[in-house]
């Protein structure tokens, strides 16, 4: 391995087993080999006025299929939906925004993801103009990312038909922050302890769940729930919040004020998402 590569590897894993002791919910053999995936979530945000046609050129025919062929996959890309009286602690609309869902089947894939890509001749020439773009004409103006884990409970991403044959479909991604990393841990608890088999239940079509291990407003947790509709998605809470699991888990003390906040967002995949 590279002296670069191997430093960057060794910082990353280093650095995550390091926030693993101070209360991340993994353990040794987990990272990075184990079964559970890592995610990376980023959001891109455009300049105001910018057009979307060149980060949207560049994601489908240079970084997913460079992705895909390093295994990572499948790769999720969504907008946000407008959502007029929506209820409170919800996101503002983000129009200029756009999220990409990245598994990685390990911290050694995600870190040496970069150093794959800058040697993937197929990529860099399908990347130029996004890669090359100038100064005055930027491809996005910054990008956000937070690094997860996925939960013991959904190792990895998981898709309903609908979704898969990329059928007409709505998501809805919540993230949860806590008040100190011991209750944000008590939350990812309740969740494989049955939150989790509940929302399969009742068809809330559960793609991924997240610990927050990078990024800001730690310590949070995200997932993304799906369906057909957004009607269908709303009558499909409905049922849940009546799931016997779910109210036996919800009055337990243990798993009390367990979230400070809960932002939630409504999403339209891209035409080319794979989610």
């Amino acid at each position: 391995m590279k002296r670069r590569e191997f430093l960057k590897t060794s910082l990353t894993v280093s650095t995550l087993a390091g926030l693993s002791k101070a209360g991340i919910n993994a353990t040794a053999a987990e990272m990075p080999g184990g079964s559970r995936e890592i995610y990376e979530l980023r959001k891109y945000r455009l300049k105001e006025g910018a057009s979307h046609e060149l980060l949207d050129a560049y994601l489908e025919k240079a970084a997913i299929p460079a992705w895909n062929r390093l295994g990572f996959s499948p790769v999720g890309v969504f907008s946000q939906l407008p959502r007029k009286g929506a209820p409170a602690g919800t996101e503002a609309v983000e129009p200029l925004s756009v999220f990409v869902l990245i598994p990685y089947p390990s911290l050694e894939a995600f870190a040496n993801a970069p150093t794959h890509l800058e040697a993937d001749a197929e990529y860099q020439a399908a990347a130029a103009a996004y890669l090359q773009a100038p100064k005055a004409a930027p491809a996005y103006d910054l990008i956000d990312s937070w690094l997860m884990l996925a939960f013991s409970g959904m190792p990895k991403i998981e898709q309903p038909a609908y979704s898969k044959e990329r059928k007409p479909r709505m998501f809805e991604m919540r993230t949860y922050e806590s008040h100190s990393e011991s209750k944000a841990l008590k939350k990812i608890e309740m969740f494989n302890a049955g939150e989790i088999q509940a929302m399969r239940d009742v068809n809330l079509g559960p793609i991924f769940y997240g610990q927050g291990l990078v990024g800001g407003n730690l310590p949070h947790l995200t997932y993304l729930l799906s369906a057909e509709s957004e009607e269908a998605h709303t009558q499909q809470f409905g049922v849940f919040r009546n799931h016997p699991v779910w109210k036996k888990l919800s009055g337990d003390p243990q798993y009390a004020d367990t979230v400070s906040k809960i932002t939630n967002r409504f999403l339209e995949p891209k035409p080319y998402s794979q989610i």
